[in-house]
C-alpha cells in the first residue's frame, strides 16, 4: 500500500517517528509521500524522505500559510522540485473555512504552484475546503489558457460538481479516514461516483484517524482501514482496492519508479 499523504515533520511524531514507520511497514505500507505545508519546512521534509528509501516528498505552501509566503516564486518551487525525492508540487489550494490567509493571497499562491506543476511536469496536490467553485474555475482556466497538468484533489470532501469538473480535467482523488466516519454520508455518496481508476489512498496523518481509531493520533499504519472503507463502498475485497489504488498512485506520481 502507498500512503500518499503523510505529515511526518511536525510535533506529533517528533518523539517516535521510527516506531510509527515500523508499525506502518508491518501493516503493509511500502511507500509514503511526506507533505510539505510551508516552504521553510521543505528541507526538514526532504531530509526525512532522504533518510528512507520508501519515502518521497512534495514541495509547497498550504493555503493556510499563503500569507507568509507572498514573495515565494514559481522558480523557487521549480528549483526545489529538481531534487530526486521531490515528486509533487503542494499541497496548495484554497481553504475559506478558517480564513487564515486572505482570499487573494491564497489564489496567488495557488496559481504559482500550478505554474510550477506545469513547468516540472509533476502533479499538483490540491487542498480545497469551502471553495469548490473557485477551485474548479481556476483549474479549468489554467488548463485552458496554458495547458494541462496533473491534479490530485486530496482528502476529497467536495461536492458532485467539483468532482465532475475535476474528472473532466483528468484529476485523481484521494480518500482518507473520513470515508469511514458515520456522519460522512455525503462524502461516500460523491466518492462512489468517482471511477476507481482515479482514486488513491491516504491517511493525512496525524489527522483524521479512521474508525475504529477516530479521535486518536492518526498513523500510516491505519491506512488499511481507509482501504476497507473504500472496499465496503464498492463491494470489493481490500486486496482489490489496495492493488488498484497503488497502481493509480504510481501512475500519478510518475517520478517514483516501481
Amino acid at each position: 500500500m502507498f500512503d500518499t499523504h503523510v505529515n511526518l515533520h511536525g510535533e506529533a511524531f517528533e518523539d517516535d517517528l521510527g516506531d510509527v514507520l515500523a508499525r506502518a511497514r508491518d501493516a503493509g505500507i511500502t511507500r509514503f509521500l511526506a507533505i510539505c505545508d510551508r516552504f521553510d519546512n521543505y528541507e526538514t521534509v526532504r531530509s526525512i524522505a532522504e533518510a528512507h528509501p520508501d519515502i518521497w516528498n512534495t514541495v509547497g505552501v498550504h493555503p493556510h500559510h499563503a500569507k507568509d509566503f507572498t514573495s515565494l516564486t514559481t522558480e523557487q518551487l521549480v528549483e526545489a522540485a529538481s531534487d530526486k525525492k521531490t515528486v509533487a508540487i503542494g499541497e496548495t489550494g484554497l481553504d475559506f473555512h478558517y480564513g487564515y490567509s486572505a482570499r487573494d493571497e491564497q489564489v496567488d499562491n495557488f496559481r504559482r504552484h500550478i505554474a510550477a506543476a506545469r513547468q516540472t511536469g509533476l502533479p499538483l496536490v490540491v487542498h480545497t475546503r469551502e471553495a469548490d467553485d473557485l477551485t474548479a474555475d481556476i483549474l479549468e482556466q489554467e488548463t485552458r489558457e496554458s495547458g494541462p497538468f496533473g491534479i490530485l484533489l486530496h482528502c476529497y470532501t467536495g461536492g458532485h460538481d467539483l468532482a465532475a469538473r475535476g474528472l473532466a480535467l483528468g484529476a485523481y482523488f484521494s480518500v482518507s479516514g473520513i470515508l469511514s466516519f458515520k456522519n460522512a454520508t455525503e462524502v461516500r455518496d460523491v466518492i462512489s461516483t468517482v471511477p476507481l481508476d482515479r482514486v488513491i489512498l491516504e491517511t493525512d496523518c496525524p489527522y483524521l484517524a479512521p474508525v475504529p481509531f477516530r479521535g486518536r493520533r492518526n498513523e500510516p499504519a491505519y491506512l488499511p482501514y481507509v482501504a476497507d472503507a473504500l472496499a465496503k463502498l464498492h463491494g470489493l475485497e481490500r486486496d482489490e482496492i489496495t492493488s488498484t489504488c497503488e497502481q493509480n498512485a504510481l501512475a500519478l506520481f510518475g517520478k517514483i519508479r516501481p
